[in-house]
């Protein structure tokens, strides 16, 4: 199976259409899939559930995809540094469904091992609890979730053999392994491709198998926050 790709255009095609579900890994703006995001937005998809942790920050990442207006709908757990998110939201623009962190990280988890629903005691007493079921366990109140599965999860990795098994690097590791194996077409975008057999089987993050489509970036890796100390005597 051809797994290569130029690039992240030649990647999407025939994957996107409107009205589609789309999971996109990274945490603010680390590990986010910069290219595929940018081709996805070129694409002209319409429509659009995302489910990803937050979605960017203004004009970079998913939030181009705000500005084009071509996402209908957002699965997160964090509204961030984007201010336009903000303002589709608190104008009735765009539909949102909030989850604590811990929560969208399993429902995503779930719906790659094929497991349709959980129980957490997250959320119970909560709004988040609202029109969901509730049961007790031993003495103990815990709401269901449903697991969550994309028509296509786009993700970040630091390095990939031929075969799309991944490495991720550090933080960047985030939500990416886990949206890989609960999309239905999965593609990933890496900073270095390497012959099979040159990664130690033992650091591989992600198996290939979960890997439809692999192109190799490049990145401008933007910093959300930049903070720094002040000089001392400053």
């Amino acid at each position: 199976m051809r797994k290569l790709y130029p690039d992240a255009k030649s990647a999407l095609e025939g994957l996107t259409f409107d009205g589609m579900t789309v999971m996109a890994g990274g945490f603010g703006l680390c590990g986010i899939p910069e290219n595929l995001i940018a081709a996805l937005r070129d694409s002209g998809t319409k429509g659009m559930t995302v489910i990803s942790n937050n979605a960017g920050v203004d004009g970079f990442g998913l939030g181009q995809l705000l500005e084009t207006r071509q996402i209908k709908k957002m699965i997160s757990s964090y509204v961030g540094e984007n201010k336009e998110f903000e303002r589709q939201y608190l104008a009735g623009e765009l539909e949102l469904e909030f989850n604590p962190q811990g929560t969208l990280a399993e429902r995503i988890r779930a719906g790659g091992a094929g497991i349709p629903a959980f129980f957490t005691a997250t959320g119970v007493g909560t709004l988040v609890a609202e029109g969901k079921e509730v049961r007790n366990f031993d003495g103990r109140d815990y709401v269901m979730e449903r697991g969550l599965v994309a028509d296509l999860s786009i993700v970040k990795a630091w390095k990939a053999d031929e075969r799309g098994n991944l490495m991720f690097r550090k933080t960047a590791r985030n939500f990416n392994p886990m949206m890989a194996t609960a999309g239905k077409a999965c593609v990933v975008e890496v900073e270095e491709i390497v012959p099979v057999g040159s990664l130690d089987p033992d650091q591989i993050h992600t198996p290939g198998i979960y890997v439809d489509r692999l192109i190799k970036g490049t990145f401008e890796k933007r910093i959300e926050q930049r903070t720094v100390r002040q000089r001392e005597g400053a």
